[in-house]
């Protein structure tokens, strides 16, 4: 199993929708939702979520779960089970985000120093979702160290998680490489027999080569890729032998990626957008270089559909975004 994992800031709704058109990727997590001392509407899971309005999957027809980052085991809970009233495909838990503003209010990576907090908030958001909704968390090996990886591992497991993600790096790595898979496999090793959980692994997997590397040292059958899959987008095809995406397969994704940017975000970083996908596909495609430097300095966003335009002749630039509600404020859980 393939997974596309989340990146805030870059892998949100609009980039699962075109990635996973390309096909090999199993699930989507999403990027998190910050939980703090509301309960909040339903309207702000779509938001980030919009996926919801069309059975908690993508336009391909991948299934996405909703992930939640907080550290109140009560609210996180309460708005655990809201959301699973919207169906999604599972309710995930970051204890991974190393954002230092995230970490500060007490939320993500910094919250592997404390693994008993770790396994209540598991175990409450267990609770209180239905039976038939899955519940995974998504890890890094620590905050500054990883003394208590084998702690927090242990606490999310008997907390009756269904699966656990490790990105295989503390948040003192941040997102340097290697990737310390050796790590990641004796932290999967030491969970007893009894409570053996899917564990995926996650981290520097950016070619066929490193996925089969990955599951050898961790032992993990099934894998997130993040970057990797932005900077390749027939990667997840490619582990699974099952052919690649040659570039004259991007522009018209590039052109749904430009549609839907357009109509989710402001005018002036429209531009931006485009850009930032493209200077990872820079890395895997020569096409994607002579683009990123024609477009280096455009700003305009009729620039832009001008170069798409050129790039697709005949392509239209239309396609129906999934309408999201805007946001508002709920009371206090």
């Amino acid at each position: 199993m393939l997974l596309l994992a989340p990146m805030e800031g870059l892998l949100d709704a609009t980039l699962r929708d075109v990635l996973t058109r390309t096909g090999g990727i199993d699930r989507c997590v999403s990027e998190f939702i910050r939980i703090t001392n509301t309960l909040l509407p339903e309207r702000a899971f779509i938001r980030v979520v919009p996926e919801l309005l069309n059975a908690g999957r993508t336009r391909a027809g991948v299934p996405v779960r909703a992930q939640l980052l907080g550290s109140d085991p009560h609210c996180l809970a309460e708005n655990a089970e809201r959301l699973a009233g919207l169906g999604p495909h599972g309710v995930d838990l970051n204890f991974g985000c190393p954002a230092k503003t995230v970490n500060q209010s007490r939320g993500g990576a910094v919250l592997l120093d404390e693994p008993e907090l770790v396994g209540r908030i598991v175990a409450a958001v267990r609770r209180a979702v239905p039976a038939h909704v899955p519940v995974s968390a998504k890890m890094r090996l620590g905050f500054n160290d990883d003394e208590r990886a084998e702690d927090c591992a242990l606490a999310i497991a008997e907390a009756g998680a269904d699966e656990l993600v490790i990105h295989a790096r503390t948040k003192a790595h941040g997102y340097r490489p290697p990737a310390y898979w050796d790590r990641l496999a004796e932290v999967r090793e030491s969970l007893p027999a009894r409570l053996r959980l899917p564990v995926i692994a996650n981290g520097e997997i950016w070619t066929v080569a490193d996925a089969l590397r990955c599951q050898a040292v961790t032992g993990c059958e099934h894998l997130m890729i993040g970057r990797g899959m932005v900077t390749d987008p027939g990667l997840a095809l490619a582990i699974k032998g099952q052919g690649t995406v040659p570039w004259h397969v991007l522009p018209p994704l590039l052109a749904v990626f430009w549609t839907q940017v357009s109509a989710r975000v402001d005018r002036r970083h429209r531009a931006g957008r485009l850009k930032q996908w493209l200077n990872y596909l820079r890395k895997r495609y020569p096409e994607a270089q002579a683009a990123f430097d024609e477009l280096r300095l455009v700003t305009e966003p009729a620039d832009i559909e001008a170069w798409l335009r050129r790039a697709q002749p005949g392509a239209s630039l239309t396609t129906e975004p999934i309408q999201v509600p805007p946001a508002e404020m709920a009371p206090a859980c």
